[in-house]
């Protein structure tokens, strides 16, 4: 009888001991597959999404969309040129989920403003810049006028060589154009020249023909080997660099401006949280940007 008994003492605890080691298992296999560890629970980001616009902020929305695609391999930022015009025309229609731009939303002619999200991202100088027979290294506000008004024809008429003047313009859809006519010339239109649609054309052209004069972005020339064959022009003396921009003492600027229809979400929201991290801060400046924390300065 003791022996029975012993028997089935056995058999009850071989039973609860298997019935324990299934239930072990089934908690660890529910705590994988509902994630709540802290590596199952955090969230990759995922997708692909387009910017497109401002070439003079192009160098650093590429660059930004390269580290930031190094930190979240699962997501794609492409980025497109084309002129601010053109990427806030592309934003409002949805084709691009980012418009970059060099000029407010509401100063270009067809675009619904109200129906977009503006994000600042950065400061950018622009200069004007010339071929260096031109002989000048500073001219007033005044003269810049006249000379992209087509007052002024010949630079020995503001103290330079005995050269005709050749103005080279930027596309009508450039925000280039729109800020360097608003704030270098006052809003007044540019005579007829050459047109070049981008910052090393008109590079070439002002090379290639002794009395030109043009204007590029500051962010142009943080690659030193853009300088070569270019001289910058001062304006009432003042150099275009980050520290006379940022009080406004030099006045020909921009902020450079990401677009989008409505509040981001997703890989877009992420990409422009990035580009105004302060991990990105070095290489705004290193660009010939500037950061929006470093200026004084404020404009409308």
């Amino acid at each position: 009888m003791k022996r029975k008994s012993l028997k089935m003492m056995v058999a009850a605890l071989a039973v609860a001991m298997t019935a324990g080691i299934f239930t072990g298992c089934s908690s660890k296999n529910e705590t994988g597959k509902t994630g709540t560890t802290p590596e199952a629970t955090k969230t990759e980001l995922s997708g692909s999404i387009t910017a497109a616009g401002s070439t003079a902020l192009q160098p650093l929305a590429e660059l930004g969309a390269k580290s930031f695609a190094d930190k979240n391999p699962g997501a794609t930022v492409n980025v497109q040129g084309g002129g601010s015009g053109t990427g806030l025309k592309l934003v409002l229609e949805g084709s691009v989920e980012v418009g970059n731009s060099d000029i407010y939303a509401k100063e270009k002619e067809g675009i619904d403003a109200a129906a977009l999200k503006d994000h600042k991202v950065c400061v950018i100088g622009f200069a004007a810049v010339t071929n260096p027979k031109v002989k000048v290294e500073s001219l007033t506000k005044a003269q810049l006028i006249d000379i992209f008004t087509g007052k002024i024809k010949n630079w020995k008429e503001v103290g330079g060589a005995d050269i005709a003047i050749t103005i080279i313009n930027r596309p009508k859809s450039s925000g280039t154009r729109a800020t360097f006519i608003k704030y270098g010339l006052d809003g007044k239109e540019e005579a007829t020249g050459l047109t070049q649609d981008s910052s090393g054309a008109v590079k070439q052209a002002i090379l290639q023909t002794d009395g030109a004069i043009s204007y590029l972005a500051l962010s142009y020339f943080a690659d030193e080997a853009n300088k070569a064959g270019l001289d910058i022009l001062k304006i009432d003396g003042v150099e275009a660099n980050a520290q006379n921009i940022s009080t406004d003492t030099y006045k020909i600027w921009s902020y450079e401006h990401m677009y989008t229809k409505g509040e981001p979400t997703g890989v877009t929201k992420a990409y422009l949280d990035y580009m105004v991290s302060d991990e990105m801060k070095a290489s705004i400046s290193k660009l010939g940007y500037i950061p929006m924390a470093d200026m004084k300065a404020t404009r409308e």
